[in-house]
Order: structure tokens, then sequence, then C-alpha cells
């Protein structure tokens, strides 16, 4: 299938390690370029050596609203265009809600919901302009279930898809599609207190109905396919791939 992505142009938050990279080199292998944003900047360096011809680091800190409303000034000052923005960036601080510092709240928020909204909001006045773009906010199933110590993520990531939602519905008739992709568990570096330990991944694993976790490559299709212009009747939608860990099937 012709995916139709050659010289289009992302932006990709996130960028530097587990699904925002698998986001930023399925884009790359598709012929789409690709700005890559996080703030390691030593982990996006080797991820622009994997395809330096499409693939440009930006280091950029999530909690600098500054910074991250200029991304898509400098996908268009680096690549001529915006076409596509993924959502990616995210944090997901565990421990239980009411011991909690407040400011564990704040910053989630500011991370998850703010950086993500203000991103979109920049992006969409260009997409407005030349009437069309993508936007995809990566979510999670926690933001559709709500998760035991994970309430500022769940909550968060819950903010996020009605965000898509409602603002798919805003830019609908501009020509731009926003959609969600809600991610279960996948082996990734978030993973690692999990993946390190037996009986935790047994204990992860038996909620799976697939009974193994997601590689972080197999979130790559979906989001390219999101990206391009064979899924330009598709808004609003929130696309969850979890091993059927959120539907038991």
């Amino acid at each position: 299938m012709h995916l139709q992505l050659e010289n289009k142009v992302a932006i990709v938050t996130g960028a530097s390690r587990g699904l925002g990279m698998a986001a930023a080199l399925s884009l790359a292998a598709e012929g789409c370029k690709v700005l890559a944003a996080a703030r390691t900047v030593e982990d996006l360096h080797k991820l622009e050596l994997e395809n330096p011809d499409l693939i440009r680091a930006r280091p950029c800190d999530m909690k600098d609203i500054e910074a991250v409303k200029s991304l898509p000034a400098s996908a268009i000052d680096e690549f001529g265009r915006l076409d596509i923005v993924v959502n990616n960036a995210g944090i997901a601080p565990a421990g239980l809600f009411l011991e909690q510092d407040d400011r564990v709240w704040d910053e989630v928020f500011a991370i998850n919901v703010t950086a993500p909204a203000m991103l979109a909001k920049e992006a969409g006045k260009i997409m407005i302009e030349q009437g069309s773009g993508k936007i995809i906010n990566i979510a999670s199933t926690s933001g559709i279930l709500g998760k035991r110590l994970l309430v500022a993520y769940s909550s968060s990531k819950g903010a996020v898809l009605q965000f898509t939602k409602a603002l798919a519905a805003e830019l609908a008739r501009k020509g731009i599609q926003v959609n969600a992709i809600a991610p279960g568990a996948f082996v990734t570096d978030a993973q690692q207190a999990v993946l390190n330990s037996p009986e935790m991944l047994a204990r992860r694993i038996a909620k799976i109905p697939s009974k193994r976790m997601g590689d972080s490559g197999e979130i790559g299709p979906l989001i390219c396919y999101l990206a391009s212009p064979l899924s330009d009747f598709v808004t609003g939608g929130v696309f969850v791939i979890d091993g059927g860990e959120s539907s038991q099937l």
C-alpha cells in the first residue's frame, strides 16, 4: 500500500526513545521528513544518524511552552512546510494520589496536556492556511479505564482523548484530521521496572489476552496510516492498540 508520505513533513515529540522513536523511524521509512523533538540531546542525535537525510533533531523541553510553540516554525525553517504532528511526549509518575506532592499533578498536566495542546494550536494555524494537516495524539488505555497509582497520568490522558475529539470537530471543515492512539503495555524504557522483574512481568502479561507486550515497532504502521492522505475521512477517532487488554476478548 502506497501511503503517499514522500516529502511530507512531521513533528514528533518524545522522539528520543520508545514509541516516539518508533514513530519517527516509521514515518522516515515512508519518505516523510521528520523534526524529532525531545529533551535528551544525545539520544536525539543517535536517532538522526538512523536516517540523516530525513530526520532532524530538535532539543525541546515540553515544560517550556514557548519552545514547544516554536516547533512548527522550526519545521518550516528546516523543511519548508508542516503536514503532521505526532504528540507523543509524556510522563507517568507512579504513586498513591493522596500522598503525591501537588506539583506532580501540575507537571503531568503541563507535559501531557498543555504542551500537546499548544503545539496542536500553533500547527493548526499553519495547517488551516494550507487546507490540510494531520494531528495524532498519543494517549493511553489508562485514559480510557483509569489506573491505580497513575491517577494524574490517567486523568491527563483522558483529557487528551477529549481534546482530540473536540479539536477534530472544530477542524474537520478545514481539511485537518485529528486522531488519538491509546497504547497499552509496550516494551519501552518506561516499562523497565516491569521488564526487569520476572514476577511483575508475568502479572502484567497475565492481564493481556494476547499474552505479550507490544513491540514499539508495531505502532509505527498505525501512525503512518493516520498521517497519510489515505485517512482523510478518519477524524475524531481513538485507536486502541493493547493486545485486547481493554476489551478483554
